[in-house]
């Protein structure tokens, strides 16, 4: 069994920023593929960034040079930096998880979710 543990969220101005952290209870965190996903009010949820078992990331193109993610295998733990926040960044985060090597931005990959952070960015 797996479970995720979001934080971090909150309210920030544009151009502010965020990290939001995500708790992995889990034995062998090294072997997931893991990921930040989001979804905004009417829409469905989607990519933000994956990182791979060997610290490759990925990145949605909405959010490439603006948001970092990263990973502490020791820790358990991975995160998302959000720079230069928009307003359109405002959503639920949800942190994923998925014990393969391909490492997509791809909502059905994921097997375990966490139940999410909001971030809410105003103008």
């Amino acid at each position: 069994q797996v479970q995720l543990v979001e934080s971090g969220g909150g309210s920030v101005q544009a151009g502010g920023s965020l990290r939001l952290s995500c708790a992995a209870s889990v034995y062998t965190y090294s072997d997931y593929c893991m990921g930040w996903f989001r979804r905004a009010p009417g829409k469905q949820r989607e990519g933000v960034a994956t990182i791979a078992r060997d610290g490759t990331p990925t990145y949605a193109d909405s959010v490439e040079g603006r948001f970092t993610i990263s990973r502490d295998n020791a820790k358990k733990s991975l995160y998302l930096q959000m720079n230069s926040l928009k307003p359109e960044d405002t959503a639920m985060y949800f942190c994923a998880a998925r014990r393969w090597s391909v490492c997509r931005l791809a909502v059905a990959d994921f097997e375990y979710w966490g139940q999410g952070t909001q971030v809410t960015v105003s103008s």
